[in-house]
């Protein structure tokens, strides 16, 4: 279905019925609908899924880039002999990321802050497996804050 392309589906039962056909034509269909403010034609309990599916989508990649961040810095920190380019690449790369997610979306800062704890031990578990230390090598406690990890400028001695 092309841009513009109105599909004959009248109800909302029928949109709900091609979600579950064709996600592609139901999402083509769904845009179709809201700009032409047909609303109670939508299907409404798909439709929040998704939207909600995105909110998570969106913070889980967040913390996936701040996990990465921090299993560098830790990294950089307890391997200072090991230290690399591609390490302080792999850092500005996934800095950066995560400043483009902030200034689209500034509300995931309260996010990353809210589950911070959270995705440093899943990175310090990581940085064990990746070093081959023991994860008691590293601190249970983050040793950096969430500002040195999103600071572009930030390593760790």
């Amino acid at each position: 279905m092309s841009k513009g392309t109105i599909n004959p589906l009248a109800s909302s039962s029928d949109c709900a019925a091609l979600y579950d056909q064709d996600f592609v034509l139901w999402l083509d269909h769904t845009v179709n609908l809201l700009r032409q403010g047909k609303v109670q034609e939508l299907d409404l309990e798909h439709f929040a899924d998704e939207i909600e599916a995105m909110g998570k989508r969106e913070k889980r990649a967040i913390e996936s880039n701040l996990k990465i961040i921090l299993v560098h810095l830790l990294k950089y920190q307890y391997q200072p002999q090991k230290r690399s380019r591609s390490w302080r690449s792999t850092l500005l790369e996934h800095r950066q990321r995560i400043a483009r997610a902030l200034k689209d979306s500034p509300s995931l800062h309260a996010h990353l802050l809210a589950n911070f704890q959270e995705v440093y031990a899943q990175a310090r578990a990581k940085a064990s497996a990746e070093t081959n230390l023991q994860a008691d090598v590293f601190p249970v406690v983050s040793p950096f804050g969430l500002e040195q990890a999103l600071d572009q400028t930030y390593r760790p001695d």
